[in-house]
């Protein structure tokens, strides 16, 4: 996932980091011409979208629409910025490839806060479905086979797609189609409460399966 951060904001960016990456993992800063960026991989995350403010802007021409939604016309960067700041606001590129690009003078600080505000809830709102993943190999004991399914039954309950792999070491390979046997019987065992999202397949040394919540799949 990438975050763009204004240069400008330099010395704020150790705490948008702090707000954004997740501990312990990996964090990469870029600097460009116009932006640093910060980079990490996570499944659960705010987007925030940057655009640019203020003295940012330096294009030559804009059409600029005040805090009221009032279209002011096309006025000269530098008259915008004079109006934003009389106003004690923020003057904001909303639309950087129109012709002539399109500004809007509002409270940019009050405009993240509103924008996180509702990607909060968005993310709220959405049943997030995460891929869990059960290893064996060929010659698990019956017992193990047990609690194994039931750590996948537990991945299930909770909406989660399983990806369910058999391992074969060595010369074990002679025998991989018991990969699929073996499977197919994990998919008995778990019953009615999945079904099988992508049907048993050789990847590599492994035997693999996906299976989803029941009725998850179309």
């Amino acid at each position: 996932m990438c975050y763009y951060f204004p240069v400008n904001k330099a010395e704020e960016i150790a705490s948008h980091l702090e707000w954004l990456a997740p501990p312990g993992k990996y964090t990469k800063l870029i600097c460009g011409r116009n932006f640093f960026a910060a980079i990490y991989y996570k499944r659960r995350y705010i987007r925030i979208k940057e655009f640019p403010i203020n003295e940012q802007i330096n294009d030559k021409e804009l059409r600029v629409i005040d805090e009221n939604g009032q279209m002011l016309g096309i006025l000269s960067a530098a008259k915008a910025k004079e109006i934003a700041a009389a106003k004690e606001l923020d003057l904001v590129k909303v639309s950087p490839d129109a012709k002539p690009p399109v500004c809007r003078i509002l409270d940019y600080g009050k405009y993240r806060y509103e924008q996180s505000k509702r990607e909060k809830e968005s993310k709220k709102n959405q049943n997030v479905t995460e891929i869990k993943e059960m290893r064996t190999s060929c010659r698990v004991q019956d017992h193990d086979l047990e609690v194994k399914v039931k750590n996948v039954q537990k991945f299930i309950s909770e909406g989660n797609k399983v990806k369910i792999s058999v391992r074969f070491r060595g010369r074990e390979m002679t025998y991989i189609e018991d990969g699929r046997t073996l499977l197919l019987k994990i998919k008995d065992l778990l019953g009615d409460t999945c079904v099988i999202d992508k049907e048993p397949k050789i990847e590599g040394r492994n035997y693999v399966m996906f299976v989803a919540p029941a009725g998850s799949k179309k």
